[in-house]
């Protein structure tokens, strides 16, 4: 009698297999977007490695190349591409004590602002401001207006622009900012659809600037006419206006004022006919 258990070995998978441990301190969460990134490997690198360092690291080309095995020619490839697909910002600043200073910005997604990351970007040094003079009056401050929310039908033409391409993901900030000029382009007339194909045909590749910024130079630059008041059908015969009789005061559409066409044909009737004369003989008064 056969036993129910069988020995034969389990069906191995030539695929990946993941052994995977809870970390919960020294670790670094990476977007798949990133990690599965097409291309050079020394992108996905110089990237992983950046985002694993504390705020405040150098990150220049000689800081990277101390790191990697790899030139500054490779090291720079890498860094242009990071920027020019959003993960890298750079951004030349003065500093509080008019110092000149570049900054860099790394985000864990292409369009997410510095503000939806707490602790991203290191707060300014403060600056010590006089004492305020005592005032004998206390004012009363303006209470701030709340943000305007942006229009729903504009919002999600919006967020629904990276179905259509994977580089145009949109941050909440970037997404309020754009709406404005997305609506308009509603309020004129344009449907949805023809909105998006605008914003995403014939898209550069690479995008060599941020995905919010060129979104918005194709909604200003192809921005379509505001709509006028429709022109007359061509054939279609215009419409005469109504004048009043001059005999009777009843209306009627002609061209210009005068009289009915009743009137006209009484008008007609009542007139006497002139009596004919015979040639050769002149009429006696």
């Amino acid at each position: 009698m056969t036993s129910a258990d069988s020995n034969a070995p389990a069906r191995v998978s030539s695929g990946v297999t993941h052994i995977r441990a809870r970390q919960t301190s020294h670790f670094t969460v990476l977007a798949n977007r990133l990690a599965q990134h097409a291309g050079s490997a020394v992108t996905v690198g110089v990237a992983a490695y950046i985002l694993s360092l504390p705020d405040g690291a150098p990150i220049t080309i000689q800081a990277l190349c101390t790191h990697f095995a790899e030139g500054k020619v490779v090291i720079s490839a890498a860094l242009r591409e990071l920027e020019a697909e959003g993960w890298l910002e750079r951004r030349v600043e003065r500093g509080p004590k008019g110092r000149v200073v570049t900054r860099t910005f790394v985000y864990d997604l292409p369009g997410a602002m510095p503000d939806d990351q707490p602790g991203a970007v290191p707060e300014p040094e403060p600056v010590a401001e006089p004492e305020p003079v005592a005032d004998p009056e206390p004012r009363q401050e303006p209470t701030p207006e709340p943000p305007t929310a942006p229009a729903p039908p504009a919002a999600d033409l919006l967020a629904r622009l990276h179905h259509r391409d994977r580089r145009l993901l949109l941050s909440e900030r970037e997404i309020a900012a754009l709406a404005p000029a997305v609506t308009e382009w509603l309020e004129r007339g344009v449907a949805p659809p023809e909105i998006t194909a605008a914003l995403t045909d014939h898209l550069p590749e690479p995008i060599r600037r941020r995905p919010a910024r060129l979104l918005a130079h194709r909604l200003a630059v192809l921005r379509p006419q505001a709509p006028t008041s429709p022109a007359p059908r061509s054939g279609s015969p215009a419409v005469v206006p109504l004048q009043n009789c001059d005999g009777c005061d009843r209306a009627f559409r002609a061209d210009r004022p005068g009289r009915c066409r009743g009137c006209r044909a009484g008008r007609a009737h009542a007139r006497p006919a002139a009596s004919p004369t015979r040639p050769g003989r002149k009429a006696v008064a």
